[in-house]
């Protein structure tokens, strides 16, 4: 299978929604492509989300990965295991991100890991520099840190104008998760 020649830094970030999804629209239409594409959750349990029952059909050309205990974290009180949880998920990242299969690795949610403090830039930093030239690595998350958004190729920004979470309806199966 041909290789992509030249692998970008994506970041997909902002209030707005649809980080994720932009994400994981890409992984689809790479799939569809028989491109190899790692899906590294930060923050979050994989089967509350539809889109990882999805990922499973799409096997073995898309493998996701989910890093994060039930329950909401808070910035101000997050626990020794969600610090745990990160750094086996950046580690993974960096395994993935090496290994000589991989096209595309989408780092879900990493840049609120980052803005909680559960890793630090210069590890994330660090790793965007290990990134192959083949490979095609994408960031998302609210709070993505300027050295971040300067080192990528393509940055694209969610804005929120309206949502119906702030008209009191609570997020949708199928929609929202």
């Amino acid at each position: 299978m041909k290789r992509l020649e030249k692998g970008l830094i994506q970041v997909y970030t902002g209030n707005g929604k649809g980080k994720s999804t932009a994400a994981f629209g890409l992984a689809v239409r790479a799939a569809g492509h028989g491109f190899k594409v790692y899906i590294i959750q930060f923050m979050k349990t994989g089967n509350f989300y539809g889109e990882i029952n999805t990922f499973k059909r799409l096997a073995p050309e898309v493998e996701v990965k989910s890093f994060g205990r039930p329950g909401f974290i808070y910035k101000e009180s997050p626990r020794e295991e969600d610090y745990k949880l990160a750094r086996e998920a950046l580690e993974y990242a960096r395994q993935v991100m090496l290994a000589d299969d991989a096209d595309i690795v989408i780092l879900d949610e990493i840049n609120n890991a980052l803005y909680f403090g559960l890793i630090s830039l210069e590890e994330v930093m660090e790793l965007l520099k290990q990134k192959p030239p083949q490979v095609e690595l994408v960031l998302t998350g609210r709070n993505a840190p300027m050295e971040i958004i300067e080192m990528a190729d393509l940055v694209t920004e969610m804005l929120e104008k309206k949502h119906p979470y702030r008209q009191g309806i609570p997020g949708r199966k199928g929609i929202e998760y």
